[in-house]
């Protein structure tokens, strides 16, 4: 049984460490479980990716419970089978509270590599929650990139979850995947934006949706710079039905090497012009570097690089990034790290 330390480490460490359990049909005991932070141990969304973990998989597990700082996965296959297979299948989960949806999701997403047959998971939460993308930024920016190189995937949207109520639901398809070695080492010139602005129905007579879109492509457009302007491709506003109020804003970034996303999410007091401006000068910081991706998904891709191969260029070495490689490199994986002024290259070596 492998032994990891989550002290220095947050939920991405269990999500990500569950996934290789189950692809290299490895055991794994961690302890300190998501020590970095204020409450530690397995909250009711990290609770929700290990019982979800433990159904796909057939594993044994222990510490399954919300508080628990320490937990065993064994996903089950037999003993002398290098790598595991996953037999697919349908999957219903409700997280109880606003717990995010999109991160259970990427827990699963790297199943695909050793599905038998198609998967699909449908999960009741927080589809649109601080800490965790909106449920935008997966269908727009995130799977849109890993279909890019193989990864069979899509999403359905049926119900917005905002905090603190939830609620929200969505459904995950996968089917198995040949992943490809990833390239995205150069960005290129910007080709276009689309902005997908979202309002729930109780906020509707504000305006919200537009007012958002309105003040991040208005903040976009003011940048000081020899990009001529950036073209809007799309501005998709939406009204949903929610059980509490809230708002999202994603910004897709189209340029010659990928997709970069930028999310923001509405408060409560907070005027829905400034929540798009948000989201607006997250993409000019990203301008102004010349990574590929953003830095959230430069460091979700870290695991489909280590699967795959290939390199991603990202803005920085940020601490996320360091656990997730530490991470990856305790179960064998190696990468070579190039830094520049405005950029890292992670290559796997």
């Amino acid at each position: 049984m492998r032994e990891l330390d989550g002290a220095d480490a947050g939920g991405q460490f269990v999500r990500t460490a569950l996934s290789l359990s189950g692809l290299e049909n490895e055991p794994i005991r961690i302890e300190n479980v998501r020590g970095d932070r204020s409450t530690p141990g397995l909250r009711p969304q990290h609770l929700a990716v290990l019982e979800t973990m433990e159904a796909i998989c057939d594993a044994e597990v222990s510490g399954a419970a919300v508080g628990s700082e320490t937990i065993e996965f064994d996903p089950g296959t037999d003993a002398g089978v290098e790598k595991a297979t996953v037999p697919g299948g349908s999957y219903a989960v409700d997280i109880g509270t606003a717990g995010s949806v999109t991160l259970l999701f990427d827990a699963v997403l790297p199943l695909a590599s050793a599905l038998e047959e198609p998967l699909s998971l449908t999960v009741t939460g927080g589809t649109d929650v601080a800490w965790s993308p909106p449920i935008e930024y997966a269908t727009q920016v995130k799977y849109p990139i890993l279909r890019r190189f193989g990864l069979e995937v899509c999403c359905e949207v049926d119900r917005r979850g905002f905090y603190p109520d939830g609620g929200g639901r969505a459904t995950l398809h996968l089917a198995p995947s040949d992943l490809e070695p990833i390239d995205l080492e150069t960005r290129g010139p910007v080709d276009g934006v689309r902005a997908y602005s979202t309002e729930s129905a109780s906020l509707a007579d504000s305006d919200v949706a537009h007012r958002q879109a309105g003040g991040a492509l208005e903040r976009l457009s003011m940048r000081d710079d020899d990009t001529g302007g950036i073209d809007v491709r799309t501005r998709r506003l939406t009204t949903a039905s929610s059980d509490c109020p809230g708002s999202a804003i994603v910004l897709r970034l189209e340029h010659a090497g990928g997709l970069a996303g930028f999310g923001s999410l509405g408060e409560r007091g907070k005027p829905a012009e400034r929540v798009g401006e948000d989201a607006a000068d997250a993409a000019n910081r990203f301008l102004e570097s010349d990574a590929a991706v953003d830095r959230h998904l430069g460091d979700q891709l870290l695991v489909f690089l280590a699967l795959a191969g290939g390199a991603v260029r990202l803005p920085a070495v940020t601490n996320h990034v360091e656990t997730s490689l530490g991470l990856l490199e305790r179960f064998g994986y190696e990468f070579d790290r190039e830094r520049t002024s405005g950029s890292v290259l992670v290559r796997r070596a």
